[in-house]
């Protein structure tokens, strides 16, 4: 599409993360991949998958774990060969070509801040329901400034703050899992072994067939979004290479393990199509211990998800701003770096569309939710494609010039059919309404994008 995007780039950056601070540890990535995966979705979302496909909800739990770890898989044999900040727009630019760079960055960024926006509209009504007194939008707006204060900080503050955030999510995950099988076996006290009723009875294993098993897919696929943040922040650790090929080992099989484990005690608990399950599947299940204060303290815990989700994700977006204004794919002020290292205009960028949600948040307190979310669509599953076909390009070239310490498995057999699961869920999302509309404007705004793309390559041309 563009005059060069059929010749190989260069492999380096240009600099990108030369000058960017380097305060990240191996923990602060593997935690902040965990955390970022480990939100709202596991939290509260895995109700509506458990309602649509019954107890083979694991099965779709199951196929999209595998989809999601080859992906990370192959994204962190690149990132482990070429730590950049821009991660997988970096590697779309030079494996595929720049106008694949510069949409896949733009894409990414306009997605988080759409999910940045859902956060803080989840987090700021679930305390405003604590404290009915104080507005909605006050209590967004608290929590936009402090985050905003955190982020401009050095690197190194902004990762301890998510390193312990993340941390107290993964220790309610454990606690779950100790708790539900102790539940299943019947060790707690008033308690009895649940055997395999409910996970085979209320109509078998799949109550709903192969249709809810796929249904369960379209829903679960996305749950698993966030853990790609593991490989922008590499860019700012001491030892992107060591570092990264770590954390993405580490993360891949601990949100198997948490993911697989949660939802195995959820169906093993109680029925399927219980309403308790689908309201608050973790509530649900702690109820069953007779333990108190449970359902308050789980509400605190989704805060605390929806915050450090949040937290991370302006992290995100102002790490791809930068790196795409280091490359000439966007406003030269955001590649603006502080002395500390922190680009310091794509974090108030990032934090100004946070203040937007705020005023959204007062103009629209009951459906921006919604409008947030479904402005997103289905961009996760096309920056998946794109990093598959870019390991795909790359492969060869990295291995080729001794750059590989962290190889995908059966290359390239299994990236080959990482891919066909990936347009084959895309197909999926045809048959469905609601998935079909979001495909619809994710469609609409990739082509957008890329138009831009276009663009902006015939300015910088007419600049030379």
């Amino acid at each position: 599409m563009t005059a060069n995007s059929t010749s190989p780039a260069p492999l380096e950056e240009q600099g990108d993360a030369s000058h960017l601070g380097h305060g990240l540890k191996v923990r602060h990535l593997t935690m902040m991949g965990l955390g970022s995966a480990i939100g709202a979705g596991l939290f509260l979302g895995t109700g509506v998958g458990i309602a649509k496909a019954g107890p083979a909800v694991l099965i779709s739990y199951v196929i999209a774990g595998i989809v999601v770890i080859a992906v990370m898989r192959m994204l962190g044999e690149m990132g482990a060969a070429i730590p950049a900040s821009g991660s997988f727009s970096h590697y779309a630019r030079i494996g595929i070509g720049e106008w694949a760079g510069f949409t896949m960055g733009w894409l990414y960024w306009f997605m988080l801040i759409m999910v940045l926006g859902a956060e803080i509209t989840g987090a700021s009504a679930i305390v405003h329901g604590w404290l009915p007194g104080v507005p909605q939008w006050v209590v967004a707006l608290v929590f936009v400034t402090f985050f905003a204060v955190v982020n401009l900080a050095k690197v190194s503050n902004f990762g301890e703050f998510e390193f312990w955030f993340a941390a107290i999510k993964v220790t309610v995950i454990v606690a779950f899992l100790v708790i539900g099988v102790l539940l299943v076996f019947g060790l707690l006290p008033d308690t009895d072994p649940v055997g395999m009723t409910n996970l085979v009875g209320q109509g078998g294993f799949m109550p709903n067939g192969f249709a809810g098993i796929a249904a369960g897919l379209l829903v679960v696929a996305f749950a698993f979004g966030g853990i790609e943040i593991v490989t922008i922040a590499a860019a700012e650790s001491k030892d992107p290479e060591r570092s990264i090929a770590t954390a993405v080992r580490s993360v891949v099989w601990r949100i198997s393990l948490f993911y697989i484990g949660s939802i195995s005690i959820m169906v093993l608990v109680l029925p399927w199509n219980s309403p308790q399950l689908q309201s608050g599947p973790f509530v649900a299940v702690l109820s069953e211990a007779n333990l108190p204060y449970v359902a308050g303290l789980m509400e605190l815990i989704v805060v605390v998800a929806l915050l450090s989700a949040f937290n991370a994700n302006v992290y995100g977006t102002s790490r791809m701003a930068y790196s795409l204004a280091r490359r000439g794919d966007g406003p030269k002020a955001l590649g603006v770096l502080s002395k500390t290292g922190v680009p310091t205009n794509a974090v108030v960028l990032s934090v100004f569309f946070g203040f937007v949600s705020v005023l959204l948040n007062w103009l629209l307190p009951d459906s921006l939710l919604s409008i947030l979310l479904n402005a997103v669509g289905a961009a996760l599953l096309v920056i998946w494609i794109f990093i598959v076909v870019s390991q795909l390009r790359l492969r060869r070239r990295l291995e080729a010039e001794g750059k590989l310490t962290l190889r995908m498995w059966g290359f390239p057999y299994l990236s080959w059919a990482t891919l066909a699961a990936l347009i084959g869920l895309i197909l999926l999302m045809l048959t469905d309404a609601d998935a079909r509309n979001q495909l619809i404007s994710t469609t609409v705004l990739f082509l957008v994008i890329a138009a831009l793309s276009v663009l902006n390559a015939r300015l910088r041309k007419a600049a030379l």
